[in-house]
Order: C-alpha cells, then sequence, then structure tokens
C-alpha cells in the first residue's frame, strides 16, 4: 500500500510490527536510499546560495558575484640621463712596431753566434761574427798606406812653406792622402759587414744558422721584432668613417687574455676604401709594456663612437605594438600609454630619443594587466609587495 506524498517503499502489513520497521520512520515506509539523501542536500545549497547572492545585491556590491577586482599591481623608473656611445665591434691582427729578418750582406762562414732564441737585444748589438782575417789584413795594409800618405804630404807641405818646392807637389801628396784614407774607409767597412748586429732594439726570434755555416746575401739568420708597441689592424665598414679618426681611443681584447683588456689609440685611417667589402682599414697602436702580445695575434676590437648623454628607461618598460614602440607613463595614480621614439638598447636599458622626459615615471613590472587609463597599484620600493591604494572613482 502507497501513500500519496510520501517517499519510501511500502511494506505488506504481515511484516508490520507496532513499532514500525525502522525507529524515527513512520510507520509502513522503508528508509530513504543515499541517493535521496544527495538530492535533497543539493537543493538546501541552492536555496542558501540564492539568499546569499541577494543579500550582497541588496548591500550594493560592484562586480559579478560581489567581488571587487584589484588594479594590477605594477613597479616603476624614473627616466634616467646616461651617458651612452654607440659600440662598433670588429677583428684585427697585431703587428710589431718594427720587423726585420736578420741576414748578412757578404757571402763568408759563421765564426761565431752571439745569441739565443728569444734574447732581447740593443739596437747595435752583435749578433753573428763572419770570418774577416782578409779584411783584417788589408786593413793593417791600409793603415800603413795611410800613414805614409799622411808623412809625405806634411813634409811637402813644410818645404812649400819654405817656397823649396813648387804647390803641384802638394797637391800630389794631397791627392794620395786623400786616396789613402778611402781605402782606409772602405777596408773598415768591409770589416763592419762581417758583423750582423741588431738594427733596432726587440725580441729575436728562432736561430736559424749556427757558427760555421755558409751564409749568403738574403740568407735569414733570425728574426727581429719591436714589441714595445703593437700595431693592431683590422677594417670598418664604411658608414662609420665619418665616426673614426686619429687619437680615437678604443679598447682590445685577445683570447690569450680573457680577463685583461688592452687600451689602443687610433694613429691611421686607410686613404682606400674596398670597393669590394665596402671597408676601410685602421690602424690602432697598443702600449706593450710587459710584452705580452705578439705579432700576429687575433684580437676583437671595440670603438665608441657618436658618444652622447642618452635618457634610458628598462626595457622591460617597452611596449611593442607593430612598428610602434610605447611606454605607460604614470599618470596621478593611473596608467597613461605614450609613443616613444626607440634609440639603441643597452645592458638592459634602452635609449629614448624622443617622447619622454627626464624624470618622468614609466611603469617598469607588471604590464600585462595594465590598461591604458586605468588605476594602478604602484609597489613600494622596499620591494615587500606592498602598495599604494588606488585612485578614488570618479565619474566622466
Amino acid at each position: 500500500m502507497e501513500v500519496p506524498g510520501r517517499v519510501g517503499t511500502p511494506i505488506s502489513a504481515a511484516s508490520k510490527t507496532e513499532e514500525g520497521d525502522h525507529k524515527g520512520l513512520p510507520y509502513g515506509y522503508d528508509r530513504p536510499s543515499l541517493v535521496e539523501f544527495g538530492v535533497y542536500g543539493t537543493r538546501c545549497c541552492c536555496v542558501i546560495l540564492a539568499l546569499a547572492v541577494g543579500a550582497c545585491s541588496e548591500d550594493g556590491a560592484s562586480g559579478p558575484g560581489g567581488f571587487t577586482p584589484q588594479p594590477p599591481l605594477v613597479t616603476t623608473a624614473a627616466a634616467r640621463v646616461h651617458p651612452l656611445a654607440d659600440i662598433v665591434e670588429s677583428v684585427g691582427t697585431t703587428r710589431a712596431n718594427e720587423s726585420v729578418t736578420v741576414t748578412a750582406k757578404v757571402t763568408d762562414p759563421i765564426r761565431h753566434v752571439r745569441f739565443e732564441d728569444g734574447d732581447f737585444v740593443d739596437q747595435g748589438d752583435v749578433l753573428v761574427e763572419l770570418t774577416n782575417e782578409e779584411q783584417t789584413a788589408q786593413l793593417k795594409e791600409a793603415e800603413a798606406g795611410l800613414e805614409d800618405a799622411q808623412t809625405q804630404y806634411d813634409r811637402l807641405k813644410d818645404l812649400l812653406d819654405q817656397h823649396s818646392i813648387p804647390v803641384s807637389d802638394v797637391d800630389e801628396a794631397r791627392a794620395r792622402l786623400s786616396g789613402a784614407r778611402a781605402r782606409y774607409q772602405a777596408i773598415v767597412a768591409r770589416l763592419d759587414d762581417r758583423l750582423i748586429r741588431a738594427p733596432f732594439a726587440g725580441v729575436l726570434g728562432f736561430r736559424q744558422v749556427s757558427a760555421g755555416s755558409l751564409i749568403t746575401p738574403g740568407t735569414s739568420i733570425t728574426t727581429l721584432d719591436d714589441v714595445s708597441v703593437i700595431k693592431l689592424d683590422f677594417a670598418l665598414p664604411e658608414v662609420y668613417l665619418g665616426s673614426v679618426h686619429s687619437g680615437l681611443e678604443l679598447t682590445a681584447a685577445s683570447a690569450a687574455f680573457p680577463d685583461r683588456p688592452f687600451d689602443a689609440v687610433v694613429r691611421t685611417v686607410g686613404s682606400r676604401v674596398n670597393p669590394v667589402t665596402r671597408a676601410v682599414q685602421v690602424r690602432a697602436h697598443i702600449d706593450n709594456p710587459d710584452a705580452l702580445l705578439r705579432p700576429g695575434m687575433l684580437m676583437t676590437v671595440r670603438l665608441a663612437t657618436a658618444n652622447r648623454n642618452a635618457l634610458m628607461v628598462p626595457e622591460t618598460a617597452l611596449l611593442q605594438r607593430g612598428a610602434e614602440t610605447f611606454v605607460y607613463l604614470l599618470d596621478d595614480g593611473r596608467a597613461r600609454m605614450n609613443a616613444i621614439e626607440l634609440g639603441v638598447r643597452r645592458g638592459g636599458q634602452a635609449e629614448v630619443r624622443r617622447g619622454l622626459e627626464p624624470g618622468q615615471e614609466v611603469i617598469a613590472t607588471g604590464l600585462i594587466n595594465v590598461r591604458n587609463g586605468g588605476p594602478v597599484r604602484i609597489a613600494e620600493n622596499d620591494g615587500d609587495a606592498s602598495a599604494r591604494p588606488p585612485p578614488e572613482q570618479t565619474d566622466a
């Protein structure tokens, strides 16, 4: 038997007891199932939520569901003026200030070698001696002839003062004396050719000869390089021709000394531009008192041009839209989009050529939720994520 309006499963009269089948239920009905309890719970929750929403709506909340959205939290930075230069990079090759391959002028055997590989020598130091026995003998003969010619000339000159001989005899003696002196000087020069000297101060390379070797003119004995000053040759595109001049300072670096920069000064700008590469050769000088640099090294060149004072803002403040660049200015607690002309970027900073004034505050971080004209919260400088309150809402 069923009773209208009741939920439950009817039971037969034969199974009825005086107290019913379950305590707390009307007589004649079974306990409701778990599904039925879930339906009752869901309906109750919906009713409570609807009452709560209605109460909030009566209080006048402004957001959906009664929640007020907070303005985005941002940080700001002031546009500052900093010294700036355009950096041009290139690679160059080092050369010695003076460099020569030491050779002999004559053909003779080597008597003695007076240097070792890598020696530092001064100008005029003897490097190699050649055999000179023949020239030494000729020198003694020339000395004797010179002394005899000098004696004859002095005697005839005294006689001329006494008017005992004609003037022509003295002239002949003077000519013989000049010839003897010339022969003596020629022998001295040939002897000097047997002494191979350093033409300038510098460092020697590897020795290519040994004592007893027969050398001829053009035979390489060793190399000599003046490394007190290093010449650095590099190429620059012709667009920088107007920015490079003699006396311009630059910095060079070598992979051999990664932690040490080398200061250099431009000495010469090439007189021609390569028509194929459209580049001009530039030569700079590097003082090398410690002889760390050697000829033939590859060096990286950093050249600063167009030195100026530039207005800089953080790169994170930039907003790119197509070909235009914008920043958000902080205007009385609100974000105002402002177009700018962008220059170079350097070390996390960007140059602003037009559109900003020094000291203006721009939004540096948190741009993703910022809207033009919308309020923003400004994080405090101490980084504690606290923010100033947003501006008061005003009617348009």
